[in-house]
Formats: structure tokens, C-alpha cells, sequence
């Protein structure tokens, strides 16, 4: 009931700011479990998907937006709940990991819709990164529930990092055609398996965003600009030291020839 609710009051706002636009919806089962299987551009992901969809779709979000203190903490929880979002430590890598799986198969085995962003965290460049094998895979295997590719487009374009005011503009959502992995059933220990699920996820997502993809994952690539961003500052502030020490010593040899010639 809160769902509906936020969904109403939330929902209704953002469809008619943003007007997004909506391709497959025939792709969503009318009932029974099916895995989101999205890309991941923006924050508002989580928002966007669950507003043209007739049924209820739970993310998992990090532990911190359900536990942070004070009245603006227990709003923040309240809003995330509400939005179907799933609360999730991920203090641990391998402890977020089997808590993710574990959230995931408890809502598809009540039959309901579980959303998942394979890559793992937001693109830091707009494009496809690499598919982790572990939780989508593990949970499609586990269930047996079909996954459902599906594409953000243009997201990222609406509230760009460092950006307070959201660009109103009309973001899109293509959904793709449900996939069989029963094949793989009884499977889920064999790596190669996992990632030859993911990998087939992620190039269905390809098709369907239009995405460039680059086969690695967007956590090394945030590392690689991140590292990138620092050699490029330490680079200016060593140019910069190095101007000014040139003018120091062209100060001192000036001085020096101006004290030559009083003599």
C-alpha cells in the first residue's frame, strides 16, 4: 500500500515533468518473477523504471539511506522503502554480495519483479561496462525466473554530476525480451557459466541502449579516472611550482645584475 502510494505521489510528478517514453512494456510479464536486468546511468534509474511499469519492482540500495540518524534520516528510509528499495550493507564486498543474492531470491520467490544494475554501480562515462557474474547470475540460476534486459536512455543527461537543477527532458526505457537460462539450471558453481549468462545480459543491453561497451568493470574504470584526475592535478601543481620558482630565480638574477651594475 505505501508502494502505491509513493508510487502516486512520486509517479505522477515525474511523468508529467519528464514525459519518459517507453518501448517493450508487453516484454513484463503480467505476473509471476522476472528479473530487471538494467544499465545503470543515473540515480533516478530506480525512479524512472518503476513509473511506467503496472507492477511493483524492487531494487536493493546500500544499507547507509535506511540507517543514517535524525529526522531527515528516518525521511530518507521512509521514501526508499516506500520506493521498493531493499537495503543492502555493503561494507564487505563478499558480505554485500550474498546479501544482494540472498534479497533478490526472497522477492522473486514471492513472485514479484526484482531490478538489478549488472555492472554494479553508475557508468562513470555513459557507456556499457563489464557485467559482474556474481548476483544477477546466481539469482537467475537459483530461481529459474527469466531476465528481462532492459535500457536506460538518456538519464544520465538530466542531472549530470555537480549539477543541483535536473534538465527537464524526455528520458527513455527499452524493454527487452525475456531470457531462458534453464538451460544453465544446476550450474550456479560453475564460473564460467556465470559469466557466460552475464555476458549474454550485457550484450542484449548493448543492443537495446546503444551503448559503446568496454570490457571492464565501471569500478576499475572510476578508479582509472579517479587516479587519472589526481596525476592530472599533481601535474598542474607541479608546472605551477615550477613557474614559480622560474620567476623567483628570474627576480633574484634580475636583482643580482641590477646590484652588479650600481656597483
Amino acid at each position: 500500500m505505501f508502494y502505491g502510494t509513493m508510487k502516486v505521489a512520486i509517479g505522477g510528478p515525474l511523468k508529467l515533468a519528464f514525459r519518459p517514453w517507453v518501448e517493450g512494456l508487453e516484454n513484463i510479464p503480467a505476473e509471476g518473477p522476472a528479473i530487471l536486468a538494467s544499465n545503470h546511468l543515473s540515480f533516478s534509474d530506480s525512479f524512472f523504471l518503476p513509473v511506467v511499469l503496472d507492477r511493483k519492482v524492487t531494487f536493493i540500495a546500500k544499507a547507509e539511506y535506511f540507517t543514517t540518524p535524525g529526522v531527515k534520516g528516518r525521511l530518507t528510509a521512509a521514501f526508499f522503502k516506500g520506493v521498493g528499495q531493499l537495503p543492502v550493507d555493503r561494507s564487505g564486498a563478499r558480505g554485500a554480495g550474498e546479501a544482494a543474492i540472498k534479497s533478490g531470491i526472497e522477492v522473486l520467490e514471492r513472485g514479484e519483479l526484482f531490478g538489478i544494475y549488472p555492472e554494479g554501480t553508475r557508468s562513470p562515462d555513459g557507456r556499457l561496462y563489464r557485467g559482474k557474474p556474481g548476483g544477477l547470475a546466481r539469482v537467475a540460476l537459483a530461481t529459474g525466473a527469466p531476465v528481462i534486459p532492459v535500457a536506460m536512455i538518456d538519464t544520465e543527461k538530466i542531472q549530470p554530476p555537480g549539477k543541483v537543477v535536473p534538465k527537464l527532458m524526455r528520458p527513455g526505457i527499452r524493454i527487452g525480451r525475456p531470457l531462458d537460462f534453464s538451460r544453465y539450471q544446476g550450474m550456479e558453481q560453475d564460473r564460467f557459466v556465470l559469466r557466460a549468462l552475464t555476458d549474454e545480459v550485457m550484450y542484449e543491453i548493448m543492443k537495446l541502449s546503444g551503448q559503446e561497451y568496454v570490457d571492464i568493470y565501471a569500478t576499475a574504470a572510476k578508479r582509472q579516472i579517479a587516479d587519472a584526475a589526481k596525476a592530472e592535478k599533481e601535474a598542474e601543481k607541479a608546472a605551477k611550482a615550477a613557474l614559480a620558482q622560474a620567476a623567483k630565480d628570474q627576480a633574484e638574477k634580475e636583482k643580482a645584475e641590477k646590484e652588479k651594475k650600481a656597483q
